[in-house]
């Protein structure tokens, strides 16, 4: 299996030289350049999720040095459950917050660390990886590479725009870890991580990858669980699923889209987004119109110009072949309060913001279908606005408040290169 950017179907590179670079030199992202099936006769126990990763990533990792090792890799990676809770006899909420930072991040992060420390173990110089976060990617990185020798990490930040308990999680770890909080947006950091691999002063002093969904090694096993959440739904209600994904840089949905290629029984996939509409106006208008992000309660949603819609336009080029593909909706604050409120009067469910965006919108656009809808944070990571709206505390899972307990270590700089490498 080979890999090139979606600029050019030219230099084509192995997945560890796709891992390794993480953004084609183009400027393009790194695409497979096949979705092969899984051999599904190899998985013996659909509810064992490390066994469907196996399965499902061994075509990527064909004639690529991390072969051998993709089952101790994804054995080491995913070490926590993944659950698809069933609250209906049509709905499910497919849990991905049981990691140790709670939230969907942890799954790509820890994966790409587990890739990244077995491709470098040779290399004589380190390695500095570049991420930015509008809230949960950030957190999710620093734990998964926190210690691991020969690796530096720079997470940026928006200032001001997380929250209290994503922030702690951002730089509480000092070590290895750095972290900036930049006086700018989210798509102010992501520049800057883009920036910084067209600068030769840079790539001088390191070697230089990124851990946002820009590297493949993030969508490869998000890929997997709608995979195994798509299979295991079919297996308990006889239904393809509709799944709905609340959306932001678009990776997660992007990763959901190669699970589709790859023959995952996935009906229909429907982006969620908040008051950021870049994509839902995208499909309405034709016109692709990025612009600044728009601070909303979601705010790992705070995205106004996702990275992944280049993954997700190269897969289908032209706009009606767009429109066929995906459907997508606006939520707005004083709706995703109110879902919040509705999901624990109905079922006693509390749900973050960014679930609460999905769920919104399966009950308003699908409320009789046969839905998954993507739970991607655990509401005490956001507990000021969850404990509000339902008048109950929130408990705070043991890996989180480890965390919490730290202490901070955070530069404030302006989005500018030159204060951050």
């Amino acid at each position: 299996m080979k890999y090139h950017s979606t600029r050019s179907g030219k230099n084509r590179v192995s997945l560890s030289e796709a891992i390794e670079k993480g953004l084609a030199e183009d400027g393009g992202l790194f695409v497979p350049e096949k979705f092969p099936a899984p051999d599904w006769s190899a998985i013996s126990n659909w509810n064992d999720f490390p066994s469907v990763a196996i399965a499902s990533l061994r075509p990527f990792f064909e004639g690529d040095l991390l072969g051998s090792e993709l089952e101790d890799i994804c054995r080491s990676a995913f070490n926590f459950p993944i659950p698809l809770n069933l609250i209906t006899d049509r709905v499910a909420f497919l849990e991905l917050f049981h990691g140790p930072t709670a939230a969907f991040k942890d799954v790509g992060a820890r994966f790409l660390a587990e890739c990244l420390v077995r491709i470098r173990k040779n290399a004589k110089k380190e390695l500095t990886i570049a991420v930015a976060t509008s809230g949960d990617t950030g957190g999710a990185v620093a734990a998964a590479f926190f210690g691991k020798p020969g690796i530096r990490v720079k997470v940026l930040f928006p200032k001001g725009r997380v929250s209290a308990r994503q922030e702690k999680q951002l730089t509480c770890w000092g070590g290895n870890i750095e972290s900036y909080a930049v006086r700018g947006t989210f798509d102010d950091c992501q520049k800057l991580v883009k920036e910084a691999f067209n600068y030769p002063e840079i790539s001088e002093k390191t070697d230089l990858s990124s851990a946002n969904s820009i590297n493949i090694a993030r969508l490869l096993p998000q890929m997997t669980y709608y995979i195994y959440a798509s299979f295991l739904y079919e297996k308990l209600t006889g239904e393809k699923p509709v799944v709905i994904i609340p959306t932001g840089n678009a990776g997660n949905s992007a990763g959901a889209f190669w699970a589709q290629k790859s023959g995952a029984p996935i009906r229909k996939i429907v982006l969620a987004v908040n008051s950021n509409r870049p994509i839902p106006d995208f499909l309405e208008t034709g016109n692709w119109s990025p612009r600044p992000g728009i601070q909303t309660l979601a705010n790992a949603m705070d995205v106004g110009n996702p990275s992944n819609m280049e993954r997700i336009r190269h897969l289908f080029p032209d706009i009606e072949q767009l429109r066929a593909a995906f459907s997508s909706y606006s939520v707005s604050d004083p709706e995703i309060r109110e879902t919040i409120r509705e999901a624990w009067k109905m079922s006693s469910e509390r749900v973050c913001p960014h679930t609460a965006v999905g769920e919104f919108v399966r009950k308003q656009v699908f409320p009789d279908e046969f839905c998954i809808v993507v739970s991607t944070a655990h509401p005490a990571k956001f507990e000021t606005i969850v404990e509000a709206e339902t008048g109950s505390p929130v408990p705070v899972p043991p890996s989180l408040g480890d965390l919490l307990n730290r202490e901070s270590s955070v530069q404030e700089v302006d989005p500018d290169l030159s204060a951050i490498f």
